[in-house]
């Protein structure tokens, strides 16, 4: 009898440890299941906000949109974020030409200073009372000077 008890003892354990286990697992499962549903539920509010960005981009209607006049005066959908792409751009363009890069308004500067300091040089040639000024070579004008690139019919 005595050897009865102790396997209906072990048997016991046996089933205790067999039952945590069991816990454990659906524990686990449970866990896994929100996970997964957590994924698909932010999944899906991705691809509907990519969807509507996208549809926005390409002027499509999107449902609920609030409507308006395009440019042609036709009427079409307002897309939030289509509006919100044309109004940056306009303000990057109009910045742009607001304000030049530093370094074209420093070579713009050098240009014009160089340009004003060889002025005097230039001035007297340029309304025909002197030679071309030092520095500068004159090349003889003939009717044979004339280079044309190669394969290039002459006349």
């Amino acid at each position: 009898m005595a050897s009865y008890l102790a396997q209906e003892v072990q048997l016991a354990r046996r089933h205790d440890k067999i039952l945590s286990q069991r816990s454990v697992l659906l524990q686990q499962m449970e866990n896994h299941l929100g996970d997964k549903k957590t994924e698909k539920t932010s999944q899906t509010q991705a691809a509907d906000a990519a969807y509507k960005r996208n549809a926005a981009l390409l002027n499509w209607p999107i449902p609920g949109a609030p409507e308006g006049k395009n440019k042609t005066g036709n009427h079409q959908v307002i897309h939030p974020v289509a509006h919100d792409i044309e109004a940056a751009e306009k303000r990057l363009q109009a910045r742009v030409h607001l304000q030049p890069h530093p370094d074209i308004v420093k070579l713009e500067t050098l240009y014009w200073a160089s340009v004003e300091e060889s002025i005097p040089k230039w001035e007297q040639f340029l309304l025909g009372r002197a030679q071309t000024p030092v520095g500068f070579k004159k090349k003889k004008s003939t009717k044979y000077n004339i280079s044309h690139p190669e394969g290039a019919a002459q006349r």
